[in-house]
């Protein structure tokens, strides 16, 4: 079986919306497609065919993601978040030590993860590395770009 999915009852309803559109409106203009390449002749040299086909199998397999992702969904709620530590779905500002610049975070799961929003995944490495921090903690970070040291200033909802 899959992992657990935390998200918020809104991320959800978004996933249901796209699983309805996947079904009612992608599935069929998948199969329209084909029929119309088929039409065409001789399957064997038709590229199109083929592409409607492929094009086919990857909805398909989409589809059958999102409803396994679907099933294995647990619902957060910011009502029962604890504040006293950084976990999935605080807010949380820190300070880059290096830089002396405040950023805030909302740590959320993968499926919602938006850095233009402010929204870090909990199982990227910052958010991994603020997991369980308290008000004055400060951790080191390993990204990419290299190791950033930030102190927790604030955790909220």
């Amino acid at each position: 079986m899959s992992n657990v999915l935390y998200i918020t009852k809104e991320t959800l309803e978004q996933m249901k919306e796209e699983l309805v559109r996947m079904r009612t409106v992608d599935r069929p203009a998948a199969a329209r497609a084909i029929a119309e390449a088929r039409e065409k002749g001789d399957l064997k040299e038709n590229a199109e065919y083929d592409a409607a086909k492929e094009s086919q199998g990857i909805l398909e397999a989409k589809i059958k993601k999102l409803e396994s992702d679907i099933a294995s969904v647990r619902i957060l709620d910011t009502e029962n978040v604890d504040t006293s530590k950084v976990s999935i779905l605080t807010k949380v500002t820190i300070l880059n030590l290096a830089t002396k610049k405040k950023i805030t975070y909302t740590i959320v799961s993968e499926k919602e993860a938006d850095l233009k929003q402010g929204k870090i995944s909990v199982t990227s490495p910052i958010g991994q590395g603020l997991l369980g921090k308290v008000v004055g903690d400060v951790t080191e970070v390993t990204v990419p770009a290299g190791v950033f040291k930030f102190q927790i200033q604030e955790i909220t909802v």
